[in-house]
């Protein structure tokens, strides 16, 4: 099971936000600091934004924070935002088009139902 690289920045860009919460950053300095590009990082952030985890500042002294304290941020909240279903194949849980047939779709399901138990257990403070 392999995470995209818009799961990896993102998942530092919210650590940087939660270092600095409840102070609002831009991503100027998140782009410098976590060496990510910022055209690619303002389109992440517009996703965790949409999705309520940041919120933004418009403005000369604009900037963006975490919606919530890092605490109430889970980890796999983060990555289903950024890359979608945790899943480790394809065809894992409603997408199996052989469901009840196939005998590995277990096999699936369960590794799938672990990672995500895992991943939604860590919470974004523990990352700072």
């Amino acid at each position: 099971m392999k995470f995209s690289t818009k799961a990896e920045y993102g998942l530092k860009a919210m650590a940087n936000l939660a270092a600095s919460f409840p102070i609002q950053k831009n991503l100027q300095a998140i782009s410098r600091e976590e060496k990510i590009s910022s055209k690619y990082l303002e389109q992440m952030i517009g996703n965790l934004r949409k999705n309520n985890l940041v919120v933004s500042t418009k403005g000369k002294n604009g900037g963006y924070t975490l919606s919530k304290n890092p605490r109430q941020i889970r980890v796999g909240e983060i990555i289903e935002i950024l890359d979608g279903a945790i899943a480790p194949m394809k065809c894992v849980g409603k997408f199996c088009a052989q469901r009840g047939t196939c005998t590995s779709s277990q096999v699936w399901d369960k590794v799938a139902e672990q990672v995500k138990r895992t991943l939604y257990k860590i919470k974004l403070s523990e990352l700072i």
